[in-house]
């Protein structure tokens, strides 16, 4: 562990402060206003720092720090500190795909238009991304008609260039034939100055000059030359009809939108330049460090502008919550820009819409990620046999069990029991509960109860001899992990309800808690050091989720039937499953407590003596 430096050495200036292994690699990199200040803050009792900070400390056996002049320089020295060393102990942002760019070459005498992957170059423009291949392929094949550009390889150019013939794409006027001299330098880079202006969102001063030049060329009589600037005009047209417009047309906005849970985050952006939406990005984000929402927000700024933005810097960054150091950030975007940023959060109107909608992506995108790591059989398997590691279960766990309470102040007492078997749910092996014997607000009784009527059906079918053919019960299959949500406490009830039942030594037994996901086991006060992000933690948090949302809507379910009888309940003539279907047509139960006679008689399955019934119970005579 990490001593606490001397007394009085640590500056109370801004900078950039760093903590290293025993081997002298940077673990952890991160900036303050006052480095004495911040540095203090972890040499406290572990027991009161963030479980994921603690773990940091331990790890570490030196902090380092370097001053700066003021804050922001502290946030660029943070960043290109954090690229160089990439901290275990950082939080880690990665493409949740390889996004593609159209890319123009403008640094070549011809310069070229084609779709790029991977690393940015020199000397070339980017635009985008665009969310797929086929989509930029569609729009430069488009504006091909409008911009002629070359789009060939070098080779290529090379070849038809000693041959003195132009390729197909010259003669299906795709192509302007600069390899073959049909097109002088000067009017060629005229080509790719439009194509790049309309490709930055300038798209009303190309339809203007294309417009323009049309009409001349009728006035002069030359009806080829305006029958091509026709043709143009209408690639350009078809091309804008394919980009969404979402804002003023002077307006250029990045929208970020934010989903994430206690492990990992998804991250989408939309670029709007010029009021379209000219390209978006996604980002995974695994938090292993301690995040709040502002901070997390500061990790994706610096991942998305540290480096040089391929679309450049907007002057309206619009995100779901502002950074911890907001002003910190928008100095260091002028910075950068060498003009205004704002950074803010919309709060109403068209731009509220937007950033729901980019949020609304975000979400679908995490959905797939996390359906993605469980779909996997390799990630499965590495998952059982970590999970047999860390927690030194005798075997691995095919059979994961995980139970979950739910309830409302009390009332609608329910427990869930869910099951993964290799890795995967089993839904038939789903079971739910009804707490009988627990009176009020007691999570520790209702988890005893039910893990006793869970345990014990199990010993009884266990010890009861089938006949041939007679299918096994419900409850015949012991778990190789019995996974409980909570923490010591939760634990503590199954190592008791376990003990009493004689299976300790059978069913090996854990409790994840859902604030710090942390795994704890029996015999130990501290929690089991799951690395963050791994494929073990991911089927803990999942199976553990699964487990909390199917107890909800048993609750749920049940608190509903519960509101239904009450409130119908004494009616004559109306029983269960009358009421159940008057409540479904009618659209709820206060929907029939507003019914009027003559809409309840309108319901042909419903007799007239009980629609009167049912109207003086709500509404009786004075």
């Amino acid at each position: 562990m990490v001593q606490r430096p001397p007394a009085g050495s640590i500056p109370i200036t801004p900078g950039s402060y760093q903590f290293k292994d025993g081997n002298g690699r940077v673990i952890y990199v991160g900036k303050a206003a006052n480095l004495r200040s911040r540095l203090s803050s972890y040499f406290q009792d572990p027991q009161q720092l963030h479980p994921r900070t603690a773990a940091m400390v331990a790890a570490a056996d030196t902090v380092e720090w370097i001053e700066v002049r003021n804050e922001v320089e502290a946030l660029m020295l943070e960043f290109s500190l954090i690229k160089q060393h990439q901290p275990r102990f950082n939080v880690r942002l990665r493409d949740d795909k390889s996004y593609p760019f159209l890319a123009v070459t403008v640094d070549d005498a011809f310069p070229r238009a084609v779709v790029m992957r991977g690393t940015k170059r020199k000397g070339t423009r980017y635009f985008g991304p665009y969310p797929h291949a086929w989509a930029i392929r569609e729009t430069l094949d488009l504006l091909l008609r409008t911009f002629p550009v070359r789009t060939c390889s070098e080779g290529k150019f090379n070849q038809h260039n000693k041959l003195g013939r132009a390729c197909l794409l010259f003669h299906i006027e795709k192509c302007s034939g600069p390899c073959v001299g049909e097109i002088s330098q000067e009017d060629h880079a005229a080509y790719v100055k439009q194509l790049c202006d309309f490709l930055d969102g300038d798209t009303d001063a190309v339809v203007e000059q294309l417009e323009t030049e049309m009409k001349e060329a009728s006035k002069a009589l030359e009806f080829e030359k305006a029958a091509r600037l026709r043709d143009r005009l209408l690639g350009v047209q078809r091309a804008l009809e394919k980009q969404q417009m979402v804002g003023e047309r002077d307006e250029d906005l990045d929208i970020i939108g934010l989903v994430d849970d206690e492990l990992e985050a998804a991250v989408q952006v939309f670029f709007v330049r010029k009021g379209r939406v000219v390209g978006r990005k996604g980002f995974i984000v695994d938090k292993v460090e301690e995040l709040s929402p502002g901070k997390l927000v500061d990790r994706i700024l610096e991942e998305m502008y540290g480096d040089a933005p391929p679309l450049g810097i907007p002057t309206q960054v619009l995100v779901p919550v502002l950074p911890d150091d907001a002003e910190t950030y928008v100095e260091w975007l002028r910075h950068l820009r060498g003009g205004q940023v704002q950074i803010r959060v919309p709060q109403r109107g068209d731009k509220r819409e937007l950033q729901e909608t980019v949020t609304i992506n975000a979400r679908e995108e995490f959905a797939r990620h996390r359906l993605r790591r469980a779909s996997d059989h390799n990630s499965r398997s590495r998952a059982l046999s970590e999970l047999q590691e860390l927690l030194q279960l005798p075997e691995a766990p095919l059979r994961i069990e995980c139970h979950d309470m739910a309830h409302l102040q009390g009332t609608d007492y329910v427990g869930s029991m869910v099951v993964m078997e290799d890795g995967l749910p089993n839904k038939r092996e789903y079971r739910r509960f009804k707490v009988k014997d627990v009176p009020g607000n007691d999570d520790y009784a209702a988890m005893r109860e039910v893990l006793t009527r869970r345990l014990t059906a199990f010993l009884d079918e266990r010890d009861t001899v089938l006949e041939e053919g007679v299918k096994p019960g419900r409850f015949s299959y012991p778990p190789q992990l019995l996974l409980v949500d909570g923490g010591k406490g939760q634990l503590g009830v199954a190592v008791e309800v376990l003990e009493e039942l004689g299976l300790t030594e059978e069913i090996p037994v854990a409790s994840l808690a859902k604030r710090y996901e942390e795994v704890y086991v029996p015999g130990s006060s501290q929690p089991i050091r799951i690395p963050r992000g791994s494929e073990a933690l991911f089927m803990l948090q999942r199976i553990r989720d699964e487990a909390h949302r199917f107890a909800n809507t048993f609750h749920r379910e049940l608190r509903g039937k519960r509101m239904v009888s009450s409130s119908l309940e004494g009616i004559p003539g109306l029983g269960e499953l009358r009421a159940k279907r008057l409540v479904k047509e009618m659209g709820g139960v206060n929907a029939v407590k507003k019914a009027t006679l003559e809409e309840l008689t309108l319901l042909s399955w419903l007799p007239t003596a009980v629609a009167t019934a049912i109207h003086q119970h709500f509404h009786p005579e004075p």
